[in-house]
């Protein structure tokens, strides 16, 4: 089976820059405010493009975190830092490696992009590519409902951000 893709776009009360600096840059710092992660670690690179990060969960539980990704039992996960575009508020990443992939899933691509809006706040676009093992389908439905976990973790930082007017300001 070939890659499959879902695009997801949400909205914010937050300016566009404010979100991305918190979500995408600063997410190693931020994350374990956020969610139940033990640690955020570089195994290499400088944490621009190219760099491999490895996220070990806090009591082996990954909960709501990312796309894909099994529930119960996921230690640690690793990802590449693919793109981090500050001017266009673009940053992508594949998730390579760790028990948090779902059985037959050799990878997961993510992009995701943020524009302020004209009336205020911003929109963001998440497209996620699943890169399913040989012979292994990737059903709609459960892609789309781990694609809502992405979106609760970008809901808990924009809780974190409101809630603390300061921060990433």
């Amino acid at each position: 089976m070939g890659v499959f893709t879902i695009t997801e776009e949400f909205t914010s009360p937050l300016p566009a820059k404010r979100i991305f600096s918190a979500f995408m840059l600063d997410i190693d710092n931020l994350l374990p405010k956020v969610a139940p992660i033990k640690s955020v670690e570089i195994i290499q690179g400088n944490g621009g493009p190219g760099t491999i990060k490895k996220i070990t969960f806090a009591d082996g539980k990954l909960q709501s975190l990312v796309l894909f990704y099994k529930i119960n039992s996921c230690k640690y996960l690793k990802h590449r830092v693919d793109v981090e575009d500050k001017d266009s508020l673009k940053y992508k990443y594949t998730v390579t490696e760790g028990d948090a992939l779902a059985d037959g899933i050799e990878a997961v691509g993510h992009e995701v992009t943020f524009q302020d809006e004209p009336n205020g706040g911003c929109k963001g676009t998440h497209v996620s590519n699943f890169y399913p093992k040989a012979g292994v389908e990737i059903k709609e439905e459960q892609a789309k409902a781990d694609n809502a976990k992405a979106i609760a973790l970008f809901k808990a930082v924009e809780a974190y951000l409101i809630a603390n007017p300061q921060a990433y300001a």
